[in-house]
């Protein structure tokens, strides 16, 4: 590895879904101790004695911590070498989450490869010790009963631990950790049931051939997800694999997932690089793993996928479409049917007698509960409750406020994940079985579309917007998308008709959004706004607006930048990292997209705050505002999947 740092806010360790998932919020492994996403101290620690001397390879502690001489990140590996006493350690935490094999990137587990070698031509007697903390199987700050065991399973050496009552699914919310299932620890290696948590431990003589071993750390969840009243499992689990088992597997596959993960990385990077050069390959690695750690993949009862999102730092909503649509370039590019099952369970939602509103909802519940929107609800449950079951209540149920719906925003944002989805190669089955259901969304979108008047927006955290220019714009792509979905259905006259609509839209609205130098915040005539949303029209060929237009949209938002990045729009100085890069993607020079990235990652490199990559933060001081690990960041891919669909 050369000889190099490679700096992001906090370093994933563990990212595997929303509940495991820990972070070293720090430049180095042994910056700080790590915790999980939310904050919470999630104890992880690693000591090696070298010849007697003791030292620190992860976390913290009263001994001396190793010299950290590189560290890097990738999409599925955080690689760290570190020396002390003429021994130099490799340390890797890694996770297969490999779009092609759904098994094993749905299965949480991650590994902790290890290697030892002599760096002073000597030999040394090492001994290498991990702790996982039974903190990782319990919300709060005060420990549970907890119990365990230990056993061997072939070659293999295992150790679990959990609470001694189980209260599986047990609560709701946000900023709250898992709270019930168990800890495993697996290894060749010894490894033992403590009773504050797990430990491994390994001694070697090492010398200039390097010691190399592994680790594995599982979560059994037990259940992942209450979907509709059934308690599913993640997908790798659907056909009665237990966690043993996964890990036994997962031991034996070892050298493929390593290779295949190499093989990952080296792909998506080299990619990257050829688009924006070394600070667009750190924003890809700084966002696979954490994407697919805000979501869990679950098999339905009906053996099909449901790709379930989190909003980590806002409001804990499960399978909220407006944080789905941000995150599907990642998918699109890697996996385009993962994008088929972010609309499925909002689709099997609108399609309840509960729901009878001629738009698309905003959410199917709140994490780890899909059983029905949460958000506009009349009756609000607590942080840490469980949402009451709305998807078994009759037509006609006073349930939701009018007034906090966003019908425009998720309407437009269905019918472009559902197109988009089968331009990239996912199947039509979905469109198909729910064409009555878009009919309506294209319906509301033809009626308020337009010129939106008090509608509300995934960006309305910024402030309410009545005539939100580029809420129309998501309208109008939305409109168009749906005529492409007509001509899959092989309805081509209909389609026609909604074609000639979504561009009849586009050109009066590029006649009132228009200003002296670019395009305004709202139909007012007032300030100015990143227009991300119709990125979709270069990156789809829908030929809605022409390229001068957005030469011109992107060479006006040089001129507005801060030191790290564009602001969302004229009203506050705070950014989105995704409609950002959005934004980015729309530029016909390299030269203005190279501009528009640069800040972003000189942003990763510098924020004083020590959160995963955060998708809101100040683009003056470079410090996050809100919203940490969230899956939105798989919007950071959307270069990528332009580049493919140029490149056809």
């Amino acid at each position: 590895m050369n000889a190099k740092l490679d700096r992001l806010p906090a370093l994933p360790l563990i990212a595997n879904d929303p509940y495991f998932s820990i972070w070293m919020p720090g430049d180095t492994l042994t910056s700080a101790c790590p915790v999980h996403w939310s904050g919470a101290p999630k104890h992880l620690d690693g000591h090696i004695a070298i010849d007697g001397k003791e030292y620190v390879f992860l976390g913290q502690s009263s001994r001396p911590a190793m010299e950290t001489k590189a560290l890097r990140v990738t999409p599925t590996q955080t690689v760290s070498v570190m020396a002390a006493a003429g021994v130099e350690l490799t340390v890797s935490f890694w996770s297969p989450a490999l779009p092609d094999d759904l098994d094993a990137l749905s299965t949480p587990i991650t590994f902790m490869d290890y290697s030892l070698v002599s760096v002073d031509g000597k030999e040394h007697a090492v001994s290498l010790r991990f702790f996982a903390s039974a903190a990782l199987c319990y919300d709060g700050v005060v420990q549970p009963p907890m119990q365990g065991d230990q056993f061997s399973w072939d070659a293999l050496h295992m150790a679990f631990i959990g609470q001694t009552q189980q209260r599986v699914l047990g609560h709701s919310g946000d900023h709250i950790t898992m709270d019930w299932g168990y800890l495993y620890m697996a290894s060749a290696g010894k490894v033992t049931l403590e009773n504050g948590g797990l430990r491994f431990a390994a001694e070697a003589k090492v010398g200039n051939a390097p010691a190399k071993g592994f680790l594995m750390l599982g979560y059994d969840d037990i259940a992942s997800i209450n979907y509709f009243g059934s308690c599913c499992k993640a997908w790798g689990f659907r056909d009665g694999k237990t966690m043993p088992q996964a890990l036994a597997e997962f031991a034996g596959r070892h050298d493929h997932f390593q290779s295949a993960c190499a093989a990952l990385d080296e792909k998506v990077l080299s990619e990257a690089r050829e688009i924006g050069g070394e600070d667009y390959a750190l924003l890809a690695a700084a966002a696979w793993r954490h994407t697919y750690a805000a979501h869990k993949l679950i098999a339905t009862p009906e053996g099909e996928m449901a790709f379930l999102s989190k909003e980590n730092d806002s409001n804990g909503c499960i399978g909220t479409v407006d944080v789905s649509y941000p995150s599907i370039p990642l998918f699109l590019k890697f996996c385009p049917e993962l994008v088929n099952a972010l609309c499925r369970p909002v689709l099997r939602f609108a399609s309840l007698p509960v729901w009878q509103e001629d738009f698309a909802p905003h959410d199917v519940g709140r994490y780890p509960y899909a059983t029905g929107q949460v958000y506009s609800a009349r009756q609000h449950r607590p942080n840490g409750t469980t949402p009451l079951p709305y998807y078994l209540y009759p037509a006609g149920t006073d349930v939701y406020d009018a007034r906090y719906q966003m019908p425009v925003e998720e309407c437009g944002n269905m019918l472009i994940m559902l197109e988009a989805a089968l331009a990239f190669g996912a199947e039509d089955k979905l469109i198909r079985q729910y064409a009555a259901l878009l009919e309506k969304w294209v319906r509301y979108l033809d009626a308020y579309g337009e010129d939106p008047g008090e509608q509300l927006c995934t960006d309305d955290f910024a402030g309410h917007l009545a005539r939100n220019v580029n809420l129309s714009a998501k309208a109008i792509v939305g409109v168009a998308c749906y005529a492409r979905l007509l001509c899959r259905m092989e309805k081509h006259k209909e389609a026609d008709r909604w074609e000639k609509r979504a561009k009849d839209m586009a050109q009066s609205w590029l006649d009132r959004a228009k200003t002296p130098d670019a395009t305004a915040l709202t139909f007012d005539g007032i300030g100015w706004s990143m227009k991300y949303n119709l990125v979709w029209d270069q990156v789809l060929n829908l030929n809605l607006l022409p390229k001068e237009f957005y030469d011109r949209e992107t060479r006006s938002y040089l001129g507005r930048m801060n030191a790290y990045g564009l602001p969302l729009d004229s009203r506050a100085d705070y950014t989105k990292s995704d409609w950002l890069v959005w934004s980015a993607s729309m530029a016909q020079s390299p030269d203005v997209f190279q501009a528009l990235i640069a800040p972003l990652a000189r942003y990763l490199r510098e924020t004083p705050t020590r959160v995963p990559f955060s998708d809101w933060y100040d683009t003056k001081t470079g410090r996050f505002v809100a919203f940490i690990a969230r899956s939105v960041q798989g919007g950071v891919y959307m270069p990528l999947l332009k580049a493919e669909k140029t490149a056809e």
